[in-house]
């Protein structure tokens, strides 16, 4: 009898162990999956992601969003013909003029020519057309902020990462280059002023094309040349001879009879003529680094 006892004592034990072991093994597995969860939605929440648009205008998709959780940026996105994911392609980022900014209504940067024109120089090539909100330091960082994450986020050759801006864009693209300049192969600065730090881009030694008139009715010539002036003259300090320099720098004035014989009194309002000069933008698509 006694044994018998001694034996429902002992089960009796091994059942509660197995119980606390069970419940010990179960909270620890509910805590760990409470974790892994709340650690899923903290990446969730700070991850970049973009909000694709549905309508389409000339090959552009229209109005995407990068959203950040600083800003949301808007663009318009070609893709090249029979798009594959994994191809790498070039990239071109085109920064429009005031009339082409986000509040002037979605896709007003596709009236200019520029993201068309490019498409004849390289087939393979994705194009972004951005439509940021300034052109000042927030639009600079914006249009940054973008870069970085198509460079990271897609299948691109690094070595062809293209960049323009015009007019108010232009001023945006001399903030980047004084940021970022290594994120890019060439850049195309039309008719507008210079902005950003010199000093950095003559670091970088980004190839820019800079191109204006003599008279622009906005910018004037003046403060273009100055900057071509100084970058010219940070390469100097840098040894590097005037053949060097004019491989990757290129000041381009053009002149009131330019713009008449093309129908065009006003020298800003024909910025839009530079698209279709094929010296200035091959000069543009065909650097690699």
């Amino acid at each position: 009898m006694k044994k018998i006892i001694l034996l429902i004592v002992i089960v009796g034990i091994l059942v509660i162990i197995g119980i606390f072991t069970i419940n010990n093994n179960f909270n620890e597995i509910s805590n760990n999956s409470k974790e892994t969860l709340q650690q899923e939605n903290i990446e969730n929440t700070s991850n970049e992601y973009i909000r694709e648009g549905s309508q389409e205008h000339r090959g552009f998709i229209l109005d995407n969003v990068l959203i950040t959780t600083n800003s949301e940026i808007h663009f318009n996105i070609h893709y090249p013909e029979n798009y594959d994911k994994t191809k790498q392609y070039a990239i071109y980022f085109a920064n429009p003029g005031w009339e082409g900014l986000y509040f002037q209504g979605v896709g007003k940067d596709l009236e200019e020519p520029y993201v068309y024109e490019a498409q004849k120089y390289n087939k393979d090539m994705i194009i972004v057309s951005t439509q940021l909100n300034d052109w000042g330091e927030q639009s600079a960082n914006d249009c940054i902020t973008l870069v970085e994450y198509f460079l990271q986020n897609y299948n691109i050759d690094k070595s062809k990462v293209y960049i323009s801006g015009l007019s108010g864009g232009g001023e945006t693209l001399s903030i980047v280059l004084g940021k970022r300049p290594e994120l890019f192969t060439s850049a195309l600065y039309i008719s507008s002023q210079w902005d950003g730090n010199l000093d950095i881009l003559s670091k970088a030694k980004t190839p820019l094309y800079m191109v204006i008139g003599e008279n622009d009715s906005y910018y004037g010539s003046t403060k273009t040349k100055n900057a071509y002036n100084r970058l010219h003259q940070l390469y100097e300090e840098r040894r590097m001879s005037n053949e060097e320099i004019d491989k990757i720098l290129v000041l381009d004035v053009k002149n009131h009879e330019y713009f008449t014989s093309k129908g065009f009194s006003d020298e800003h309002a024909g910025c839009s003529l530079f698209a279709y000069e094929e010296n200035i933008m091959n000069w543009i698509f065909s650097k690699s680094k």
